[in-house]
């Protein structure tokens, strides 16, 4: 599956009418992005989804914003090199998207890896990003690492970190087991099992049954340290002075987003919605949009 917009099941009605893809060469790099609507630009990074993620909030986004729901590198429709994984290098591709979309400047909603990839774009292109949304994920850096032998409930939400920072014995034993890997991540993060239709699942597990994309979703957790040290630059430089908007979901990471960018921005409002765990644009994307709206308008 080739995972551009026209290859994916379940879309939205009329999703196709207003969405389209585009892929983009950004030096040696060719990235992918789905886009529509009208009005100012509005960019969507997320991971371990990819542009999927978004595809129940982007319709009514839509009819307020250019909405651009992209892909970063490893993941979805776009290259999957070997090397590149650290925040700025992931922030320079998503300003190398826009630039070559024709966005100056513009808005930014990241979620997981998006927040990473938000607060990057946010404090190493500070003349670009006019506003930030960032969801269900810490921040490098300025969350206390939990000790090694944590409580049960700590260990079964954060275990995968200690996991996908190893060198190959990871990539080794999920290769060929890609169902069971994911599929536990959608399983026990979302508030309930259940709460990920089976058939977004399977999308979600079959990118990862590329070699390429499996050893990226990897590399992603290797490069936190080099990633750490950017963040600890950015900090030093000042702090974002946008609007900033932190959400958690309910049964995931609650207030921890909000805390984390009240030490690295000025101006951050927080919110937790309630019923949500880990995947907010699936599992409660109308409180979402709302959210979004809300702010960004």
């Amino acid at each position: 599956m080739p995972f551009t917009v026209t290859d994916v099941p379940d879309l939205p009605a009329g999703f196709t009418d207003t969405f389209t893809s585009h892929t983009v060469k950004t030096g040696d790099l060719t990235l992918h992005a789905v886009v529509g609507g009208d009005g100012p630009p509005l960019l969507l990074p997320a991971w371990p989804q990819f542009w999927y993620n978004w595809r129940l909030v982007m319709p009514a986004l839509a009819e307020h914003f250019t909405v651009v729901a992209a892909d970063v590198r490893g993941t979805g429709a776009s290259d999957k090199p070997a090397t590149g994984y650290d925040a700025a290098t992931l922030a320079d591709d998503m300003a190398a998207l826009m630039t070559h979309l024709g966005h100056d400047r513009f808005a930014v909603v990241g979620y997981d890896l998006g927040l990473l990839v938000g607060y990057a774009l946010a404090a190493g292109h500070r003349d670009r990003v006019t506003r930030l949304v960032v969801g269900e994920a810490i921040l490098p850096g300025f969350s206390p690492s939990p000790p090694l032998m944590s409580d049960p409930a700590t260990n079964e939400f954060l275990w995968h970190f200690a996991f996908n920072r190893l060198q190959d014995i990871n990539e080794r034993m999920v290769a060929g087991r890609e169902e069971i890997y994911i599929g536990h991540q959608f399983a026990s993060k979302a508030a309930r099992p259940d709460a990920i239709p089976q058939r977004a699942v399977d999308v979600y597990v079959d990118v990862l049954r590329d070699p390429a994309a499996l050893r990226a979703n990897f590399e992603f957790y290797r490069r936190l340290d080099e990633s750490t040290q950017q963040i600890l630059r950015w900090h030093d430089e000042g702090p974002l002075s946008i609007l900033v908007l932190a959400i958690g979901g309910e049964h995931s990471t609650g207030t921890a987003p909000e805390e984390d960018m009240r030490k690295v921005a000025t101006d951050v409002t927080g919110l937790v919605i309630p019923g949500s765990g880990h995947f907010l644009a699936e599992e409660v994307p109308q409180p979402l949009t709302k959210a979004l709206l809300d702010f960004l308008l």
